[in-house]
């Protein structure tokens, strides 16, 4: 599918930042669910739990219901998450065995799972650890949290720096997972995937249907009420 670089060029200078991504995910996490966020940019959807919720984190490296981060100078650096961040722990938390936190993963136990992309497939394949030759030299845990997880969900740019569609028809990057996933929120859009489609749900007022599909790599469909993607000032 042909990309119009230009229209992505001009629809750049209206994306949401990276928390506003995140805190649009963290809005549809329900109370009480079990939830593992991805290395890196997905562990912002933590910050970012509405009023009234309260989901229990867990981390591949062995922690249930940890916290925020330390203030700076107060870090216990025994005490990471599985990218090596600082966190606290909460009352009633725990720590365990990574092959214990892998057998909640395998078992079934967590309701979700948010992970970043390098690309998403609108048949819901997941390519997030190796760009080409780029990468690190496995796929690591991910590859059980998109099979384990209840759901998996994806946040990211919509696309990348140099301007080519995160959310294609096929990936070309080496796989993740195949068909696991089920929705994607983007710097532009909320995107389900349905039935090998991609089906859009929310998009940026400030852009039209068009403008957004020229940024992406399949077809979007639309097949009910299509609403405004609405984030706070952050």
């Amino acid at each position: 599918m042909t990309v119009d670089i230009s229209l992505v060029n001009t629809r750049e200078d209206i994306k949401l930042s990276n928390a506003s991504i995140a805190w649009r995910a963290a809005q549809d996490i329900a109370d009480g669910a079990y939830v593992n966020l991805g290395i890196g940019f997905p562990e912002m959807v933590a910050r970012y739990q509405p009023p009234g919720r309260q989901a229990v984190f867990h981390t591949e490296n062995g922690i249930l219901d940890f916290g925020e981060a330390p203030a700076v100078g107060e870090e216990d650096w025994d005490l990471i998450n599985a990218g090596k961040r600082p966190v606290t722990l909460k009352p009633g938390s725990a720590f365990f065995h990574h092959a214990d936190s892998f057998a909640m993963v395998r078992g079934g136990h967590l309701d979700v799972a948010i992970l970043g992309a390098y690309q998403v497939a609108q048949n819901g394949d997941l390519a997030n650890w190796r760009v080409g030759a780029k990468g690190v030299p496995a796929v690591g845990g991910a590859m059980d949290l998109v099979h384990g997880a209840k759901q998996v969900c994806v946040i990211t740019e919509h696309v990348t720096k140099n301007g080519e569609p995160k959310l294609v028809d096929k990936c070309t990057f080496p796989l993740t997972g195949v068909g696991c996933i089920t929705r994607v929120y983007t710097s532009h859009a909320v995107i389900d995937i349905v039935k090998g489609h991609f089906v859009l749900r929310e998009k940026l007022a400030a852009m039209t249907v068009e403008e957004l599909q020229a940024m992406t790599g399949a077809p979007l469909h639309i097949d009910g009420p299509l609403a405004d993607l609405v984030v706070p000032d952050l």
